[in-house]
């Protein structure tokens, strides 16, 4: 057998080498770059990249613009509050009727309490997280930990269907685990189910588990996690008319209310539904026919 010259041997080797190690490092998942916190105040994150994005303009209304939830409103703020001011505060679950304003009321207290601060370290900055991405939610409250700010933690429209395993990632976020929930952090959610699972999705567990009950409480135990659970119900027409009254006024809508009420009252039979999502809807039907800009 012939023998190969070691130094031949390492100039075949060579362009082998410098192959993979440009493939492994195509491999490797490029460096995080530290957050800029001043950037903004609210932010989104990508699980995929592991980054916060900064929002320098929320998508919001003002918070007296909320009308016929001013009870649930009031605790809400209450509890953000509590929490900016650096208190103890429960992490809270807004489930109900769809357009009842659960997302805008969280998005409101957050600007709200920001505005009227005592100071700085009573700020709070808001992360939303997606309901595709909360298998991540331990390692986004890791790295948020890890700042000396406050974060109100959100997440909009959370539920889970039938196979879907990660609650389970969930109920470990709110658990804290062996370290506790980190001290700097609230999260609240919202939701259209109170139970955060469907009634088909619980009955099923029930129906095939070899202790039913223990199967429905590991289901149902995931929003029981949530200290706060606040409900939001339809509305009724007295406070449906008020919402449309209220955004009138603010949006300075010199328009008879012999004029508007009827037509509001038609725009939300016609949806079969009243809301306030539904009276915003109306409010920027009739802006547009009467040529009338909606200031920010």
């Amino acid at each position: 057998m012939t023998q190969i010259p070691a130094e031949e041997l390492q100039l075949d080797l060579k362009p082998a080498l410098t192959r993979i190690a440009d493939a492994l490092e195509r491999m490797a998942p490029n460096a995080v770059e530290p957050v800029d916190f001043n950037a903004a105040d609210a932010f989104v994150w990508n699980a995929r990249s592991g980054v916060l994005k900064p929002v320098p303009r929320v998508n919001r209304v003002e918070l007296n613009l909320l009308k016929g939830i001013e009870q649930v409103r009031d605790i809400l703020l209450q509890n953000t509050q509590q929490f900016a001011s650096g208190y103890p505060a429960n992490n809270a679950l807004l489930w109900g009727a769809r357009g009842m304003g659960k997302s805008s009321v969280v998005k409101a207290i957050h600007a709200h309490v920001n505005e009227t601060a005592a100071s700085e370290t009573e700020k709070l900055k808001f992360v939303e997280i997606h309901r595709e991405d909360i298998e991540s939610l331990p390692d986004l409250m890791v790295l948020l930990a890890q700042q000396e700010l406050r974060f109100l933690l959100f997440c909009d429209d959370l539920s889970f269907d039938t196979d879907d395993t990660s609650y389970k990632a969930l109920k470990a976020a709110l658990d804290g685990g062996i370290e506790g929930r980190p001290s700097n952090l609230l999260l609240y959610a919202t939701s259209n189910r109170r139970h955060l699972m469907p009634r088909d999705m619980i009955e099923n567990e029930r129906s095939t588990a070899i202790n039913p009950s223990e199967a429905v409480e590991e289901k149902v135990s995931l929003s029981d996690r949530f200290g706060l659970w606040l409900g939001f119900h339809k509305c009724s027409q007295d406070e449906y008319l008020r919402m449309v009254s209220g955004y009138m006024e603010h949006f300075e809508l010199n328009i008879d209310e012999s004029e508007w009420r009827p037509a509001a009252l038609e725009w939300a039979t016609t949806r079969g539904y009243r809301s306030g999502r539904t009276a915003w809807q109306f409010i920027q039907d009739m802006a547009g026919k009467k040529k009338v800009a909606l200031k920010p």
